[in-house]
């Protein structure tokens, strides 16, 4: 069966998806977007996801053309039509149609409107149980005064570059650091840490993603009384640490068992990291909206 897309109040096959080369999502970046998971035909925190896609859109005087209500159901339809018991949903919002130049007035027609529905696998499953190795990235994370890295737009060419760097040297990932040498979060993912049992993780101020999945594991943490701290860390921090994972929508919960050159602890995922991947999964089974 070929997929269905929703592109601007259709819904297409695949193949027949299509926006225009003026499009100032293509063009420029100019848009924003969110991507969901759908566990046993419930989209995980579909409310959360919609909102923040709101969020970004207001940071950048983008106005989306319907009302969250709509935008959800649209979401859970695409979802449908494609029957897919477990998916991953991207659901992209650009500027619309305009001419060559930059200036966002000259975008004279509505948003455009694309919702996809499909599998992926971000990290292959092996690493889900041996645990990644990843590195300290040389280029630097956003500044909140640039490109606040909380908007979840179009531009990702930051993170791509230090993607690049990763892959470069035969890892699947990368931390990224702000102007002050601290940690902020990965190309894709939120970071958390171990220390003595204490588990850590970046402020929002440092400039990060608010990340669902990151949001979760902090629920999780209050409600079994684990101490957990949003606090500013270099990458001293992290070669110390006694566990490290990283969390997002679709790398999901991941351990990390080497940064750099530097084994964490006995280079192995840990009991804590297995018992947030563990209720992350219990979580995402029951906490979510029916398709």
């Amino acid at each position: 069966m070929s997929i269905k897309i929703y592109v601007n109040g259709k819904y297409c096959d695949k193949q027949e998806a299509k926006i225009s080369v003026f499009d100032h999502g293509l063009l420029y970046g100019d848009g924003v977007f969110e991507g969901m998971r759908s566990y046993s035909r419930l989209i995980f925190r579909l409310k959360e996801h919609i909102d923040r896609l709101y969020e970004s859109a207001r940071a950048i005087k983008l106005q989306i053309p319907v009302g969250k209500r709509v935008l959800a159901g649209i979401v859970l339809k695409t979802v449908a039509l494609n029957d897919l018991e477990n998916a991953y949903i991207r659901l992209v919002v650009t500027r619309g149609v305009g001419d060559l130049g930059l200036d966002p007035r000259k975008c004279s027609g509505r948003p455009s409107i694309i919702v996809i529905a499909d599998k992926i696998m971000l990290y292959p499953e092996k690493y889900y149980k041996q645990g990644l190795a990843i590195i300290i990235a040389r280029t630097q994370q956003n500044s909140i005064r640039a490109l606040n890295p909380a908007i979840k737009s179009l531009n990702y060419l930051n993170n791509i570059m230090a993607k690049i760097e990763a892959a470069n040297s035969g890892r699947e990932e990368a931390i990224m650091l702000d102007a002050k040498g601290y940690v902020t979060e990965c190309t894709g993912d939120n970071i958390f840490i171990i220390k003595n049992s204490v588990v850590y993780t970046p402020p929002l101020s440092v400039g990060i993603l608010k990340g669902v999945t990151r949001d979760a594991v902090i629920e999780i943490a209050r409600k079994r009384k684990i101490m957990l701290k949003e606090r500013n860390f270099k990458c001293e921090k992290v070669y110390s640490a006694d566990e490290c994972f990283l969390t997002g929508t679709a790398a999901e919960l991941i351990p990390v068992v080497k940064v750099d050159s530097k084994k964490i602890a006995f280079g192995r995922p840990g009991p804590m990291t297995l018992l947030f991947s563990q209720e992350c999964h219990r979580m995402a089974r029951v906490d979510g909206v029916r398709y």
